[in-house]
């Protein structure tokens, strides 16, 4: 089961999906490129600074609107 709550200024990695439309797998990869970093959680449970998502879906929106 996914951690409900993350601490203020943090996104569950569910949350991280939703706001970024994104599925598991592609979060996944974010991470392994370096391109998202965990900022907390735990190994199974990983939070993300919600700063960082903004700016990813900031880039993609610049992206798709281009």
């Amino acid at each position: 089961m996914e951690q409900l709550y993350a601490p203020p200024g943090h996104l569950t990695a569910e949350q991280t999906r939703q706001a970024l439309g994104i599925s598991a797998g592609a979060l996944r990869n974010l991470v392994y490129r370096g391109q998202l970093k965990r900022s907390g959680g735990t190994e199974r449970r990983p939070t993300y600074a919600a700063r960082d998502v903004a700016a990813i879906a900031a880039k993609r929106r610049e992206r798709q609107s281009a």
